[in-house]
């Protein structure tokens, strides 16, 4: 134990000791506490005669006291000298009633009568962590707002960009679509009414059938800006019935043939699906529109080849052609909207069909693929599972 003094300078040592705002533990080599200021008594509720002869550990959580143990006699065995403890680490003190409290230490080393004896200076920093966590909770807060904005800066700059490029298609689209009907109108109309005798009525009807075709293909066009309008705003509703799906196929087929060129056939194999549950309105879209392209992109003298059959308690059907083929790369964006493949731009079309049709599988629970070598035809797969009425 350190003597007392009764010189000027023990007192003047006494009397700064005890009136410190900073908690002060003298402890000898082996760990035993030999004084403390009354601010450290006061952090940790203890009176002087309950700390003084106990144990530094006494004041340090017993989770860490093993810890704590081997870290002080590594201090005294390996150069002691002043500095702070525990550097990099949280520190925490134990008080009497057993609260813990983060604290900040530094140590101070000094021989006396012989003994080594350390100073420890305590210092309660818990409102300073409870401002560091405040603080570090509103950066994590702001980064977490700045993050947020700059994905929604971003999602709004894509989408942007998306609409960008979709009114740049739609304009080269409509400025082709729109002018090659428009024109045909125009010039047969006219030519229409340079015929005057009875004797030129065949040319008059050939004229009067290419306006007819053109306003079907504008009415076409319009049809499909309608559907794509309906499918943005979630507009278009799936009407299920059960329905016999073979002879459904069979008459939607039956006025598909209407369609077809010189020495085309349309060749339907199918298995005996029975009833399946399906939009009858929306079924019969997707097929006129997917049959309409096989006959559209297919040669003269060519066979289209439609099946239907379940697999798998899956309703799938399929549509082969031998027209000009997709290329890989096309593949990849061939349902997006307004796209046109590089070999069908010379060929009459929106690029909204199969966007429409593959929006449409996904409303009625399915999906649609394709699978195409240019120049040797290419095959749609429509997959639809069940659905109960």
């Amino acid at each position: 134990m350190l003597r007392n003094s009764t010189t000027a300078t023990s007192e003047q040592f006494e009397a700064l000791f005890n009136s410190a705002a900073i908690g002060i533990i003298i402890v000898n080599r082996a760990g035993v506490i030999q004084l403390a200021n009354s601010f450290s008594l006061l952090q940790f509720g203890y009176t002087s005669e309950e700390l003084v002869g106990q144990a530094i550990e006494i004041l340090i959580p017993k989770s860490l006291t093993k810890q704590h143990e081997k870290h002080r006699e590594n201090y005294h065995d390996h150069n002691p000298h002043s500095r702070p403890m525990g550097v990099g680490m949280d520190l925490q003190g134990c008080r009497k009633d057993g609260s813990v409290f983060p604290v900040e230490v530094s140590l101070s080393i000094f021989k006396r009568d012989g003994g080594d004896y350390v100073i420890a200076f305590i210092n309660d920093i818990t409102i300073r962590k409870e401002s560091e966590d405040a603080l570090r909770g509103h950066n994590e807060e702001l980064e977490r707002k700045v993050q947020e904005r700059t994905q929604s800066l971003k999602a709004a700059l894509e989408k942007e960009m998306e609409l960008g490029e979709l009114k740049s298609r739609f304009v080269s689209m409509a400025s082709h679509q729109f002018r090659t009907p428009l024109s045909t109108i125009l010039s047969s109309a006219y030519l229409v009414g340079q015929y005057k005798t009875t004797e030129e009525q065949t040319k008059r009807d050939r004229h009067i059938e290419r306006i007819i075709s053109s306003v079907n293909l504008l009415t076409d066009i319009l049809n499909d800006f309608l559907s794509l309008g309906k499918i943005e705003e979630g507009k278009i509703q799936v009407h299920y019935a059960d329905t016999d799906v073979q002879p459904f196929l069979e008459n939607v087929l039956a006025d598909m043939r209407q369609l077809v060129k010189p020495g085309q056939t349309i060749e339907f194999l199918s298995e005996d699906i029975g009833v399946w549950p399906i939009d009858t309105n929306l079924m019969k879209q997707i097929l006129q529109n997917l049959v309409g392209n096989a006959l559209k992109f297919s040669p003269e003298h060519s066979k289209i080849v439609v099946r239907s059959k379940r697999q798998d308690d899956t309703l799938e059907l399929s549509i082969q052609d031998e027209g000009m083929g997709i290329s890989e790369a096309d593949r990849k964006q061939l349902f997006q909207r307004f796209f046109r493949a590089a070999n069908a731009i010379n060929v009459q079309g929106t690029g909204l069909g199969l966007h429409i049709v593959a929006k449409y599988a996904e409303l009625m629970n399915g999906t649609i693929t394709c699978d195409s070598t240019l120049g040797k035809g290419s095959t749609f797969t429509l997959k639809f599972n069940p659905f109960e009425i």
